[in-house]
């Protein structure tokens, strides 16, 4: 199969397994095709897939992979005021490290929402339909939503990285309380913890709970980095940790936070 056959062939399978999704006339190109996929695969609940399916699938995630290239962690340049931290602007789900952090919701379930824009949502759709089904075995024996502040690690399954960091951030509804500063520290410590746990040599953190969840920005970062720098001034753990941003504005706070020059 090429990859539009691919493609084609996986969303025919995903309006087959969803009833209240009448299939459309397949988009002619591969991007109307990838957008068409993601949809369905938010909507797609945790059930066993086909040995063929998943094949397929992970052929079709695999060359997209290859096809927007993989963005080695380790030669990214560090700090210049500490060689063990790094910033840096892009897709999260581009970077080959060993652990990324995903921000998710309490059922730890991915985002539902077709096409949506959180990180949650790409994470899940370019790591394949296995980590929804990894997620929910999880959370089957668990019993109960996933706490906030704390963390959970799952294999990354087609993405670069070799894990994801699944963390539930504050959800901020009015003022910002020393309670949800302290939720969001846990957030940056349990998956620190988690990622030395299983010896990863480093970290991709994305912005926890800003955006959807409403954090305040430069709050956020200013706990984000006093979090990170004292669990490893403390842990004296060579773990590498990558802040990583997607948005100007986040950039521009981390640079100031962390002392990096503008280009």
């Amino acid at each position: 199969m090429n990859q539009r056959e691919r493609g084609e062939y996986l969303i025919r399978a995903l309006c087959r397994e969803l009833p209240q999704v009448t299939l459309p006339q397949l988009p002619a190109d591969e991007e109307g095709q990838w957008r068409l996929f993601r949809a369905l695969c938010s909507l797609r609940p945790p059930q066993p897939a086909s040995e063929d399916f998943l094949r397929v699938q992970d052929a079709y995630l695999s060359e997209r992979v290859r096809r927007r290239g993989v963005v080695d962690g380790q030669a990214l340049p560090a700090t210049q005021a500490d060689g063990r931290i790094v910033l840096w602007q892009g897709d999260i789900t581009t970077l080959g490290v060993d652990a990324i952090v995903n921000a998710a919701n309490a059922k730890l379930l991915g985002c539902f929402h077709p096409l949506h824009g959180c990180i949650d949502n790409i994470i899940g759709t370019m790591s394949g339909i296995q980590l929804r089904l990894y997620c929910y075995d999880i959370m089957r024996k668990q019993g109960h939503e996933e706490p906030t502040g704390q963390a959970k690690i799952t294999p990354a399954f087609n993405l670069p990285s070799k894990y994801i960091l699944h963390t539930v951030g504050p959800i901020i509804r009015g003022a910002v309380r020393k309670q949800d500063c302290d939720a969001l520290a846990s957030c940056y410590r349990s998956c620190l913890e988690l990622a030395v746990e299983n010896d990863c040599q480093s970290i991709a953190f994305c912005c926890i709970s800003t955006g959807e969840f409403r954090f305040p920005n430069e709050k956020a970062a200013e706990i984000a980095v006093q979090t990170v720098t004292d669990f490893l001034n403390t842990q004296h753990t060579s773990i590498r940790v990558i802040f990583n941003v997607f948005k100007d504005v986040d950039l521009l706070i981390y640079q100031k936070l962390l002392g990096v020059s503008r280009c």
